[in-house]
């Protein structure tokens, strides 16, 4: 058979669309005559009629309503693609509504976000920087970024941003006065900056050295829902925390931390964006998506 021209199939959905030739090539902004022509071509090349012609009306066969799904569904790509540059073109404006953690606005994107608002003036940016798991569809926010494995969910989207590796530290005060843990199961005899998770228990320290594996939940009087939090408690010599590396770098930098058993490091965590998975992303949602993954720096950060 010989290939089928996609422009005659919009054709024909546009002329059951109108109801007639005259209409449709209207709409077109087409001859009549070519309208006609190209809906015989069709047609003949299928080998069956799509509609019956009278002098008053058009009737769809039983074959036409059949390909008529399908040549809708490739006009609405047509127009999708159609808004999809339209939208790119666009000024990004309007309000929009981000959630992220503290830690990311404070210890990573403060410069990001007040680029972003200096570069859209248009855009207004609503933070929300609390710990809480925000419903993006019902509270009606653009964007949020998340941590760790995401619940499968058919109405949102995801993009990672990074990978951050994870380690164990501790001031170097600290250390001094209370030794330095040299296995896993000597950090039983420490003092743990632990991060609370959601459900308001400390979470569990997991321990990776190759193919070995430690889990425990060390001692410790302080539990936080704020990396950045506990990094100000072991900078403070109250114990030892396990962070972020790419968090802790500035201080070790500085000599006020100090990696804890260097072999050993908990497992990295992914940071996601995470948005409502429309068709077509809005101008505002995707520079500052744009921005967000160029400031995190892709896949990896350590």
């Amino acid at each position: 058979m010989e290939q089928i021209a996609p422009n005659d199939l919009l054709v024909f959905a546009r002329v059951v669309a109108e109801g007639s030739l005259t209409a449709a090539a209207d709409k077109l902004g087409l001859p009549k005559s070519t309208v006609s022509r190209r809906l015989s071509r069709l047609e003949e090349q299928l080998g069956e009629r799509l509609l019956l012609r009278t002098t008053r009306r058009l009737n769809i066969t039983e074959f036409g309503a059949a390909l008529l799904d399908h040549a809708r569904q490739l006009e609405s790509e047509v127009e999708a693609v159609a808004a999809l540059a339209e939208s790119r073109q666009a000024r990004p404006s309007g309000r929009l509504r981000v959630s992220m953690p503290s830690d990311f606005a404070n210890l990573l994107l403060t410069d990001m976000l007040a680029a972003f608002a200096a570069l859209h003036p248009a855009v207004t940016l609503e933070l929300d920087l609390s710990p809480r798991r925000v419903d993006l569809l019902g509270e009606n926010f653009d964007l949020a970024i998340r941590l760790g494995d995401l619940p499968d969910d058919a109405l949102l989207a995801a993009r990672r941003l990074a990978v951050f590796p994870w380690g164990l530290y501790a001031a170097p005060a600290y250390l001094a006065e209370h030794g330095e843990p040299q296995a896993p199961d000597d950090l039983h005899r420490h003092r743990a900056l632990r991060l609370l998770a959601r459900t308001g228990d400390a979470i569990r320290w997991t321990l990776l050295c190759g193919d070995q594996r430690w889990e425990g939940v060390p001692p410790g009087s302080i539990t936080a829902n704020s990396p950045e939090l506990l990094i100000r408690f072991a900078c403070a010599a109250a114990g030892i925390t396990t962070v972020p590396e790419y968090f802790a770098a500035p201080h070790v930098q500085r000599g006020e931390l100090r990696r804890v058993l260097p072999d050993w490091r908990p497992p990295s965590i992914a940071a996601w964006a995470v948005f409502p998975g429309r068709r077509l992303m809005p101008a505002k949602t995707r520079a500052f998506l744009d921005m967000l993954q160029a400031a995190l720096g892709g896949d990896q950060r350590g």
